[in-house]
């Protein structure tokens, strides 16, 4: 025996009447919000911010040569570095190591990066700017702190041959204020910095 409960029918046609205002309310709001909205807010964001859109490229002698959002790893010593990427500056695999500082593969890598720069630079560990050291949350992040930009001013002044003043000059041309001057810290754009030295003072 079948408990119907109050209220509810099993006609058919009542049914029917419940379920097609539903649906049609749902292929509606897909329309709206998957399609129209969609389609709207990219061609409004494409048309008002259309560098930002379409990945913030940056092209050299009309050659792409990167993102200004994505970090590359420079190596040379003629190069300004960027900060450590737990993601090996893959866009398509962004992410952090999401290691507690506890953790010793963290720490041992920490220490191991910190030996390097205070060797190279002859500086205490305690005086290297911590985005050295450290990835940061996307693993792609391309800037790095002004701090970080000084330490390496004097290696890649002596490879390019260049005085140091004139060097700090162009990292100063090339720091980025806080947004608004409100949110975020001074930053310098690492990929930005390196093509501004190789346009005004190429290697000889």
């Amino acid at each position: 025996m079948s408990i119907i409960q109050p209220g509810f029918s099993q006609n058919p046609a009542d049914t029917a009447a419940i379920l097609r205002p539903a649906l049609g309310l749902a292929l509606v709001m897909l329309a709206i919000c998957g399609g129209i909205y969609s389609v709207t807010v990219t061609g409004i964001s494409g048309a008002l911010f259309p560098e930002q859109a379409n990945g913030s490229l940056v092209s050299q002698n009309g050659k792409l040569v990167g993102s200004a959002l994505v970090a590359q790893p420079f190596s040379a010593e003629h190069y300004f570095h960027g900060r450590p990427s737990s993601a090996d500056n893959d866009p398509m695999a962004t992410g952090g190591s999401n290691l507690a500082p506890s953790n010793p593969e963290l720490r041992q890598r920490v220490a191991q990066t910190s030996a390097e720069l205070t060797a190279r630079y002859q500086i205490a560990a305690t005086e290297l700017p911590v985005d050295l050291l450290a990835s940061s949350g996307s693993g792609v992040d391309p800037h790095i702190s002004p701090a970080a930009a000084m330490l390496q001013l004097q290696r890649v002044a002596k490879a390019r041959g260049m005085s140091p003043a004139q060097l700090e000059h162009l990292v100063q041309q090339h720091t980025e204020l806080a947004q608004w001057g409100l949110f975020g810290q001074h930053r310098v754009n690492v990929l930005l910095l390196n093509l501004a030295l190789d346009a005004q003072h190429p290697l000889s």
